[in-house]
């Protein structure tokens, strides 16, 4: 059988590359197709294709691109194949013509409805005049492509809601891959660390709160510092983005420390985990990778209640929820959250592993008479 994986554009760095890297290890022999190729080493040796806007200046501006998406989706000839698999979070899952869609299983990994035509209020890309005016078309041309048939998984109850107000739709819930065999393969992170970053480690408090993520403000890094001025503990904020200026300007109002470490090594990242008392994780997202990787690491987290974040809490018990921006209640739930024992929530990290995503894909797959992929043995990092 000869399948096809799908995905919007392959970016060096993302969530949803993530599963991508996932999906294309354990289908090898699978080609591979997206509109534009960003990371062109990712994937040594494989057949990807790219659509015609990659010869174009519009691969750098996906608000420009956006009004061509969903046709050049449309155009693409599936016919040699007997199954694709799509990783959409934009128009991805328009993949072919209605009549090959009609006789090809198309199954569709949905990280998301494309929020900037279903929820402005959360990518600012959905607030450029061009967008707002196609946007009420786009719905129409979405809603018909999800009823054309294609198969759908929601990567979490949050997506899955979302999947159904949005397109009419039901979906299964398979949540995310994420690293966890390589994350419990070293038992202390800083021993893997070189001079540099060690020394970056060692020159850190013995305690305190973690935040980490892109700089950027739907983030709201903010309220990490807030978490830390509430409990009186020093606060690391990990990362780089545009809004450092204004994380550094709230830093200097704190009345704890707060340290910056840009753009930290894979392997720092694992040590700040560790070392951590609490990971406090405020963004409203899809799912939310990185409370996981802290858990899974036997760090306790605190979430937002609203988003996909607060399932994995929930399901690992490791961590508390944010009722509210008042000191109290930031104090309450952090010193809730760090009285947590985080040995069951290591156990449990096994739900969100690689191989329980695959063995996930599979089964939702095998129930439309899908052939499984094999689960290679290769943990490579992402």
């Amino acid at each position: 059988m000869r399948g096809l994986i799908a995905h919007e554009w392959i970016s060096r760095h993302g969530g949803s590359e993530n599963v991508l890297d996932v999906m294309a290890r354990a289908a090898p022999d699978d080609d591979i197709y997206c509109l534009w190729n960003d990371s062109e080493d990712r994937f040594p040796g494989r057949n990807i294709r790219e659509s015609w806007l990659s010869k174009t200046a519009l691969r750098k501006n996906k608000a420009a691109a956006l009004p061509f998406m969903p046709a050049t989706w449309r155009n693409v000839d599936i016919s040699r194949y007997d199954s694709v698999l799509v990783s959409s979070h934009a128009f991805a899952h328009h993949i072919g013509s209605p009549k090959l869609r009609s006789t090809i299983p198309i199954h569709v990994y949905v990280h998301t409805p494309a929020r900037y035509i279903w929820a402005a209020e959360m990518d600012n890309r959905g607030r450029h005049p061009l967008v707002r005016g196609i946007a009420p078309a786009f719905k129409s041309l979405d809603k018909k492509a999800a009823a054309e048939g294609p198969k759908f998984a929601a990567n979490s109850s949050f997506v899955r809601r979302r999947i159904e107000d949005s397109w009419g739709a039901d979906s299964e819930v398979i949540y995310p891959p994420v690293r966890i065999e390589m994350l419990q393969s070293e038992r202390n992170w800083s021993d893997r660390l070189d001079l540099a970053d060690s020394a970056t480690l060692e020159a850190l408090p013995n305690d305190y709160i973690l935040g980490a993520s892109r700089f950027v403000a739907y983030k709201n890094l903010d309220k990490v510092i807030a978490v830390g001025n509430a409990c009186n503990l020093p606060v690391v904020l990990a990362g780089s983005g545009p809004e450092e200026s204004f994380l550094r300007a709230k830093a200097s109002e704190a009345k704890v420390p707060v340290y910056f470490i840009n753009r930290p090594t894979d392997e720092l990242l694992f040590a700040l985990y560790q070392r951590a008392l609490l990971f406090v994780f405020p963004p409203v997202e899809d799912f939310g990778i990185m409370p996981v990787e802290a858990m899974a690491l036997g760090t306790p987290v605190l979430v937002n209640p609203v988003g996909g974040a607060i399932e994995s809490v929930r399901l690992l018990g490791g961590g508390a929820t944010l009722q509210s921006d008042s000191t109290s209640e930031m104090e309450s739930a952090a010193r809730r959250a760090i009285s947590i024992d985080m040995s069951s929530a290591q156990r449990k990290a096994t739900t969100f592993s690689e191989s329980a995503f695959i063995a996930s894909i599979n089964n939702w797959r095998a129930r439309s008479e899908v052939t499984p992929i094999s689960y290679g043995s290769g943990h490579e990092r992402t």
